[in-house]
């Protein structure tokens, strides 16, 4: 029935009641950050995401984020996935660059979900692995799940988990890594990430996933090397 001290010391056999307050309400806001666009319409903009930006608001991350520049930007986006995360309808890790697509009203904002959901979308990812690719080109279908003993992780180990494919495409060889061009049919957290390290072939960078922290000859970059290289896809405006 009264405040204790935070050196209180219990010993047993109290009650202690507690009640906290409710968190301030999540929700995005314009800030002046630099954002490349790619191309532009009445109902979608499609941008050069950077690596290291965090795509929208999440713990930890209320601030910088891709949401906050497009608002400075635009002023208005799509409403339908919420205050946190207005106008984004797929997302990128933070490490990962390149092409993403934003919906500027709700209406865009469900034609590119049911694009999305119906797999009529098309994404071709440009990535750096390790090790030497044997097969020209290859498919990977292995359901991704999230690992259990690791919660920052997903694996591609289960028998359980989310239908995924991926379809790689070797691009050039090198003593001690490969180029490829992967193309996903489904959009699965950490999807590449997961299915290339399965294989084998971690992302160069990408400890979480198996990469060495150091390799002879390759520089030290920061983060895995991942790009969003092209996606395809009906514009609900035109």
């Amino acid at each position: 029935g009264v405040a204790a001290k935070a050196s209180t010391v219990l010993r047993g056999g109290e009650e202690v009641r507690v009640s906290p307050t409710a968190p301030p309400p999540l929700r995005a806001f314009a800030e002046d950050l630099p954002v490349e666009v790619l191309y532009e319409d009445a109902s979608v903009v499609v941008v050069n995401k950077p690596a290291g930006m965090v795509v929208h608001m999440g713990a930890g991350n209320h601030a910088g984020t891709l949401v906050n520049a497009l608002l400075h930007r635009f002023g208005e986006l799509s409403a339908a996935g919420g205050e946190e995360r207005p106008g984004i309808v797929h997302r990128l890790d933070r490490e990962t660059s390149g092409a993403l697509v934003v919906a500027r009203n709700d209406a865009a904002h469900r034609a590119l979900a049911d694009q999305f959901s119906g797999r009529s979308v098309e994404k071709q990812y440009l990535a750096l692995v390790h090790g030497v690719v044997a097969l020209d080109s290859g498919r990977i279908e292995k359901p991704v799940a999230r690992d259990p003993n690791n919660r920052l992780r997903m694996t591609a180990r289960l028998a359980s988990g989310r239908a995924a494919i991926s379809e790689y495409k070797v691009l050039r060889r090198y003593e001690r890594c490969t180029y490829v061009s992967v193309r996903i049919l489904t959009g699965r957290t950490h999807q590449i990430r997961v299915h290339m390290s399965s294989i084998g072939h971690p992302l160069v960078g990408d400890k979480l996933y198996g990469a060495p922290s150091k390799v002879p000859g390759i520089p030290e970059m920061g983060r895995f090397f991942l790009h969003s290289h092209r996606l395809a896809f009906t514009s609900p405006a035109t």
